[in-house]
């Protein structure tokens, strides 16, 4: 006797959507690290050394942070 199981679904074109789901998903998570990683590194940039040192920060350390190093 045969038996289908009837819990999952049929896949057609669905493999080729999902890599191209995939693709699009991660190409807007890479834009929007990057766009962050902008925002972090010219707000850190318009501090003056002395508000850098009060954080902690020298200004070599500015690209590490906002590349989350």
């Amino acid at each position: 006797m045969a038996s289908f199981d009837t819990t999952r679904p049929v896949y057609g074109t669905a493999p080729v959507a999902g890599h191209v789901k995939g693709f699009v998903f991660n190409l807007v998570a890479q834009v929007i690290a990057w766009n962050d990683a902008r925002v972090t590194r010219k707000a850190l940039n318009t501090l003056t050394d002395r508000e850098l040192e009060d954080i902690g920060l020298v200004r070599g350390d500015i690209d590490d942070v906002a590349n989350g190093h």
